[in-house]
């Protein structure tokens, strides 16, 4: 599965502990982050993370044009609802995942039932809606 990992500046720290808890899952898939945010997983875990421009050059749209083809099969992205401006970007994915029917999570809360629903397969339906070529 592809995976997609995002937060905002006040999140970034959270991101990084909830994929060293979850390293020996997400290192079964293809990771895809946000310039900062990747760095920093990758530093913690050595887990290999495909970069992207960071959130306020680009790194958004580049997420948002894998999600609009269909690319991406679960997105995380720690999100911080008290910053309005930032908050735009996290709606933005949030419908283009709601329109692919990719499972998204904006809190460590949702994040662990889905990375533990990854694991005991009840996400395999992904890969029969979008079969990998």
């Amino acid at each position: 599965m592809n995976i997609a990992l995002m937060a905002h500046d006040r999140k970034k720290e959270l991101m990084v502990q909830f994929c060293i808890a979850y390293c020996g899952i997400l290192s079964q898939h293809s990771i895809c982050a946000t310039s900062t945010t990747g760095r920093l997983v990758k530093e913690a875990t050595g887990l290999p993370i495909e970069l992207y421009l960071s959130c306020d050059q680009g790194g958004d749209q580049q997420m948002a044009a894998r999600l609009a083809y269909n690319e991406l099969d679960l997105v995380l992205f720690f999100c911080d609802p008290t910053d309005p401006k930032a908050m735009a970007s996290a709606n933005k994915i949030g419908r283009l995942c709601d329109q692919q029917n990719v499972p998204f999570a904006t809190n460590v809360a949702t994040a662990e039932v889905l990375i533990r629903g990854l694991k005991d397969g009840m996400l395999d339906w992904r890969d029969i809606v979008n079969p990998k070529k």
